[in-house]
């Protein structure tokens, strides 16, 4: 697919300035490029000293990196926003549902929605989980939901991210650097913030405390350290927070309790937001070479003493072969259609579907289902044919490993260049918070954008850039 196709603008369409933007473009065109290429720079500088870094892994050069940020807002009407965020409530009420359901009673696998072996032989599907109910019956405390566009009311959820979202310090960051750098933009534009999220994670996370949790709940971040890729935003949510990031090394068990380490003795934590994965979360249950986890953590957990957020085994809900039946898992559990679509997928397990998307593998993006950050996909239209010929070999060795989608036309939004605003792709990740008391979807959420003209390809790791992304109040 080239820059020559025919894409949705959400800025712009045949008949002039879309409602949404028609107030920034107004501005903009009274704007100097000389003095939004400066403002560029501030912007460039201001990340740089603040710190916000991702790191690329399995490059030599793995050094830390700027992701790039665009100064032009992506806009959302709170039209577009109402239908958005009624949607990913839908979807992840039903996630919630299902991962419930799969560790318990299994009825889905019953009535024979899904396949019992997309859930058997699913490596993200945890044993050690069936039987138990996390405290509030709530599993994912905080989602990401991957939407992209391609028509004025066609929205489709890409991928859904259940186990350990990232991304949501970049949106808290991109909408800070606006205000500094354009402050009167936000008098001109009621634009709904987005800096509250802070506050009501902390509020959503308390909320999920066990019932043995007397008192304040006691909230602490786990991080596998300065050397993960996402070690700025632990850090940076944390501090936000108000509360002690931790390593595992800080953590033991104390009386049934998890404890950290503090100047004045161990403190009682009571719920744990962990940016570590599954596998390296206890070496007494899970991986036991893992230096990162807190050996005995699931014990205590199962004994009902501390809440883990996302609870572990949630990365099932992540799987794309789990994805393309999500209609039906919506279906399911809310006795409702699904809001949202999904994109068309191919399941590479089944023969037919295989041998289709072989076939037409120039013409397909093709994933791996456990796969994440853009690694280990093919764009088919992008792909040489020596690139093609050795993806085949791959389906044909682990077809079980990968799903297909058809090369969605995905909406453009402008970007700032030395020659004016110039149409890129983009995708959007909402943040969603669950708790006992209910669901809260921050306004907007990250817009992740391909800088490169003509790429779909929008994640960091693989050059892409963010903005802030604007939700209009009425």
């Amino acid at each position: 697919m080239t820059s020559k196709d025919i894409h949705f603008s959400e800025m712009q369409s045949a008949s002039g300035i879309r409602d949404p933007y028609q107030h920034y473009a107004s501005w903009f065109a009274d704007q100097d490029n000389a003095r939004l290429s400066t403002k560029a720079e501030q912007a460039e500088a201001f990340f740089r000293q603040t710190g916000i870094t991702f790191n690329v892994y399995g490059q030599a050069d793995a050094e830390e990196r700027l992701i790039p940020f665009d100064l032009v807002p992506r806009i959302l009407s709170s039209r577009e926003w109402t239908k958005l965020s009624r949607g990913i409530e839908q979807r992840v009420q039903a996630i919630n549902a299902f991962l419930h359901d799969i560790y318990n009673r299994q009825e889905i696998l019953r009535a024979g929605v899904i396949p019992i072996e997309l859930i058997s032989q699913n490596d993200a599907f945890l044993p050690q989980m069936m039987g138990f109910i996390p405290p509030g019956d709530v599993y994912t405390h905080i989602v990401g939901t991957d939407i992209v566009r391609t028509g004025e009311d066609d929205f489709f959820v890409l991928e859904d991210n259940a186990r350990t979202p990232s991304g949501v310090s970049y949106m808290l960051e991109n909408r800070e650097t606006m205000l500094q750098m354009f402050p009167e933009l936000f008098s001109r534009i009621k634009v709904q913030r987005v800096s509250d999220y802070p506050k009501n994670l902390r509020r959503s996370l308390a909320a999920s405390a066990p019932r043995s949790c007397s008192g304040r709940p006691v909230v602490a971040v786990l991080t596998p350290g300065i050397h993960n890729s996402a070690y700025y935003e632990h850090s940076f949510l944390a501090d936000q927070m108000g509360v002690e990031l931790v390593e595992g090394h800080d953590l033991r068990v104390v009386d049934g309790h998890i404890a950290m380490r503090t100047t004045g003795g161990y403190k009682v934590i009571d719920v744990l937001y962990r940016r570590v994965d599954d596998d390296f979360l206890d070496p007494l249950t899970f991986n036991p070479q893992s230096m990162l986890g807190v050996p005995g953590i699931m014990d205590v957990y199962r004994a009902g003493n501390i809440t883990i957020a996302n609870a572990p085994g949630t990365g099932v809900a992540d799987d794309k072969a789990i994805y393309s039946y999500m209609p039906d898992i919506v279906e399911f559990y809310t006795g409702e259609r699904a809001i949202l679509k999904n994109v068309e997928t191919y399941r590479c397990s089944e023969p037919q579907m295989l041998q289709y998307v072989l076939d037409n593998l120039a013409d397909l993006v093709v994933k791996e289902v456990h796969g994440s950050g853009g690694y280990g996909m093919l764009v088919g239209p992008a792909a040489s044919k020596q690139e093609l010929s050795d993806f085949a070999e791959k389906l044909k060795a682990r077809p079980a490993n990968y799903i297909a989608q058809p090369t969605l036309s995905l909406s453009t939004v402008p970007i700032f260049t030395e020659q004016g605003l110039a149409p890129r792709h983009v995708d959007l990740r909402p943040f969603v918070q669950v708790s006992p008391e209910g669901i809260v979807i921050s306004p907007g959420g990250l817009t992740r954008v391909a800088l490169k003209e003509g790429s779909l390809v929008v994640n960091s790791s693989q050059g892409g850039g963010t903005k802030d992304t604007w939700v209009l109040e009425d």
